[in-house]
């Protein structure tokens, strides 16, 4: 028997609120309930979204968090400047005081904090640590952007995201100047994937960097949210939006599945390996036609 197919729900809309509670509620999953949920955000640095994760886009995804009957739900991030200066420039710390959410700083862990990961075959010189709240969590929730990154990741959605999750520096030794200084970046970005896996990403995709990015770029309207419990598929349908948006020629030329951190994601056994094992689903019928569109370019590659 054929293996499903991983579902990504598709809603088209302008409004955050609205696009958390239906891309969520399109995709028919619920890992939450009575489970201690952490979040993982997009925190790099403080700059308006797609820069970083949107103050409503979160307050949204926890408030259905909490209604989809999380016993606790925590926030965990690593970014760069140090992660309570870009958590206090956000104004992120009051509302999460105010949604009952404990902040965990991943700056402030100590040694048992992190935990050693050497895969076999990695990009990586000598592995790399993963934050242990991560791998712990009972129920890991990501919420990521939709844009270009324009320093050698190419794109950065669900895949991109977690590299938060791996320190800065951690014993004298510059993890992320590794990664950013490899020409194997972005087979590193997949393979820090690997150790552990999401029950649900939901991708803020209503102002999107067509060009440039992370931090500020070409800004474009893409008016989608987008949700999955498979990274990769959650980021072949991004990496279609933006197609279907008209992006950069990093962007508009390879094919989908030949971006490297996606084939090398599908090496992993992380998700959908073609477009032929990804589902798009439309959350509404406003969102029908919009899905047709970015399904056609998925297709096409």
């Amino acid at each position: 028997m054929a293996s499903p197919k991983s579902r990504v729900a598709f809603f088209e809309t302008d409004d955050r609120k609205s696009g958390v509670t239906a891309s969520i509620e399109g995709l028919g999953v619920n890992p939450a309930q009575n489970k201690d949920v952490l979040i993982k955000p997009n925190f790099n640095t403080a700059d308006l979204t797609p820069g970083s994760t949107h103050n409503d886009t979160l307050a949204a995804l926890v408030e259905e968090v909490w209604k989809m009957g999380a016993k606790s739900v925590s926030l965990g991030e690593r970014a760069f400047p140090p992660t309570i200066q870009v958590m206090e420039e956000k104004g992120v710390l009051p509302l999460m005081k105010k949604l009952d959410v404990k902040v965990i700083d991943f700056d402030d862990l100590d040694d048992s904090g992190w935990v050693k990961v050497k895969p076999k075959d990695s990009h990586w010189q000598n592995g790399f640590r993963v934050a242990r709240p991560i791998l712990d969590a009972e129920c890991l929730i990501s919420t990521c952007c939709l844009k270009t990154h324009r320093y050698g990741g190419i794109f950065t959605m669900s895949l991109k995201l977690h590299v938060g999750v791996v320190p800065t520096t951690r014993h004298g030794y510059e993890y992320m100047r590794e990664l950013h200084g490899s020409p194997h970046m972005r087979k590193m970005i997949a393979e820090i994937n690997a150790p552990f896996k999401p029950d649900l990403v939901v991708m803020d995709g209503i102002d999107t960097f067509v060009d440039g990015g992370p931090m500020s770029g070409k800004r474009v309207k893409g008016n989608v949210f987008l949700a999955s419990a498979d990274r990769v598929a959650l980021d072949a349908v991004g990496v279609a939006v933006l197609k279907t948006l008209g992006s950069n020629k990093q962007i508009m030329k390879p094919k989908i599945f030949e971006q490297e951190q996606i084939a090398r994601a599908v090496e992993l056994n992380l998700g959908a390996a073609s477009p032929a094992e990804i589902e798009v689903v439309p959350v509404d019928d406003q969102s029908r036609a919009y899905r047709d569109r970015v399904v056609t370019v998925l297709n096409q590659g």
